[in-house]
């Protein structure tokens, strides 16, 4: 018989009893690599007004379900079930940073209401159409880091075949899969 998923609620208690704080005064909050993991966000994560730095990274979550964060900069969701970007709008205004590699994303939308988006890190979903690497020119104002690599669009292809592709997609960035974006 399979263990029932970690809450937020209690991976919570865990990181106040860990860190000696509470959750609502912290700038940065880990909860990855929970066992048994986190399957679900849960509104729960609301209380967490000061955060500037959330971690869900490594768990089981197969959506994204968040409530305003107004000071969270940085989400790191890389390494779960994700399959699309419905529930971010709740960050349009603060969000900077969105790691999500190593998940099931096919499709771009909804990540085009993201109004203050500079890295995007999306290595290792399923991207499978050009098109959709397109969207990001919704981003064109603020997005300058945006990892693909490892995404079915790209694979099979070197990166002296991709990159250009990219690059003429996405004119604005200043870097691509950790290397400056440059032809």
């Amino acid at each position: 018989m399979s263990e029932r998923p970690t809450t937020i609620r209690e991976a919570l208690e865990k990181w106040e009893k860990k860190n000696e704080m509470k959750a609502t005064e912290a700038t940065e909050i880990g909860l990855q690599f929970q066992m048994p993991p986190i399957d679900k966000m849960t509104m729960e994560l609301a209380a967490l007004k000061n955060c500037e730095k959330l971690s869900l990274s490594t768990n089981n979550i197969d959506r994204i379900i968040l409530p305003p964060l107004p000071n969270l900069k940085i989400l790191a969701l890389g390494r779960n079930n994700i399959k699309s970007f419905a529930g971010l709008d709740a960050l349009a205004d603060s969000l900077e940073q969105l790691w999500i590699s190593y998940n099931s994303i096919e499709k771009l939308k909804g990540i085009e209401v993201m109004k203050k988006l500079k890295v995007l890190y999306m290595g290792y979903n399923s991207i499978k159409d050009w098109n959709e690497v397109s969207k990001l020119a919704a981003l064109s104002k603020t997005l300058t880091d945006f990892n693909i690599y490892g995404n079915p669009v790209v694979q099979g292809m070197e990166e002296v075949f991709y990159r250009p592709e990219v690059i003429q997609r996405l004119p604005f960035l200043k870097m691509l899969d950790g290397e400056p974006a440059i032809l």
